[in-house]
């Protein structure tokens, strides 16, 4: 083996070796796994070297998963590699490593989604150690991504017309957009996000979940609640994290009072100011359903991210890496309940 592995335990080593990864969020990011550890889980940050030429090749962020169905890695985001320069047996290498950690572990797969452009040519690659298609995803593959080198008046001029629109109808309307990075806020998000879920049949995030998430990146300035108020009552939320030149509209929830009025519409435009102000590179509305899935239950969610405008991203869909024969006991688990709750 031309590699070796070292374990990155300091911050800031953390982030000097990420700045080498542009294309990386914030589920590669220190705070992210800061967030898991609160949540009672194991994690593994490694950098991953040439030994010879003493280079960094790649890092990479691991959460441990527990489940009554088995224990499994999970590389969200990851793991952040140079996919066409690297020769495919230091990618053998790098999943020879992550392998033995899961079987050290009593883990019977391994499951990521890296930071790379689903192609033919990646997913042979994959395929050749072993590596096959999830049944479940991991997090969002298909994104929009807003480019923000534009200006303002150029991002509102690809909007589309109606979108454009509600954001001028906000202002004449008088709503109002209050930002907070208050831990409080969380609760009446995730209230309202439980009335969502039985509105529209998804299992909602726990309360915990959320306010753990929010605080740890929040603390570091790098989570911000944005919600949409008329007349003191609540539209909509937007809970943005800013990350890496990176903002992402990671969460959001609407109230029934916003249904003929566009407090969503305000939300956003909001948080890509402020993504501006920070300098961020891209804004990220996160997952999105394809367009001809016009059934899928983000269909809706979607329409309204699209009219943002923005570039599609297709990311690799969340691979799996089997350690033990336990594992097709998850994948015929997992497909079954896909089918049944329709994802």
């Amino acid at each position: 083996m031309n590699l070796s592995f070292q374990s990155i335990v300091d911050e800031q080593t953390w982030k000097q070796a990420l700045a080498d990864f542009p294309e990386a969020n914030f589920l590669q990011s220190w705070e992210w796994g800061v967030f898991q550890e609160k949540l009672n889980k194991k994690i593994w940050r490694y950098g991953c070297y040439e030994q010879k030429q003493q280079t960094t090749v790649g890092i990479f962020q691991i959460v441990k998963e527990t489940a009554k169905r088995g224990n499994y890695l999970t590389i969200a985001g990851g793991p952040l590699l140079d996919w066409d320069k690297n020769q495919q047996q230091q990618l053998a290498d790098i999943f020879a490593f992550i392998k033995k950690l899961a079987k050290e572990e009593d883990c019977s797969f391994v499951r990521f989604r890296p930071q790379a452009i689903e192609t033919p040519q990646l997913k042979s690659r994959l395929s050749h150690l072993n590596i096959r298609p999830a049944p479940m995803h991991l997090t969002a593959d298909l994104t929009l991504q807003l480019d923000l080198t534009k200006d303002l008046d150029t991002l509102l001029k690809e909007m589309r017309k109606n979108t454009r629109y509600e954001i001028k109808q906000s202002e004449k309307k008088g709503i109002v957009v209050k930002q907070t990075k208050d831990t409080q806020a969380i609760t009446e998000f995730y209230e309202q996000q439980v009335e969502l879920a039985k509105k529209h049949h998804f299992v909602p995030f726990g309360y915990d979940f959320l306010i753990k998430q929010f605080q740890v990146f929040a603390d570091k300035n790098q989570a911000i609640l944005f919600s949409s108020y008329l007349n003191e009552k609540l539209l909509a939320s937007a809970f943005i994290i800013f990350n890496h030149q990176e903002a992402v509209y990671h969460y959001g929830i609407s109230t029934p009072e916003n249904d003929h009025l566009p407090g969503s519409y305000a939300c956003q435009w909001a948080a890509i100011q402020e993504a501006k102000l920070r300098d961020c590179k891209r804004y990220n509305f996160w997952g999105i359903a394809p367009k001809d899935e016009t059934n899928h239950r983000f269909a809706g969610v979607s329409l309204f991210k699209r009219g943002f405008g923005g570039e599609e991203i297709a990311y690799l869909p969340a691979q799996d890496l089997p350690v033990s024969w336990t594992y097709w006991f998850t994948y015929v688990f997992e497909v079954l309940r896909k089918k049944f709750r329709k994802l």
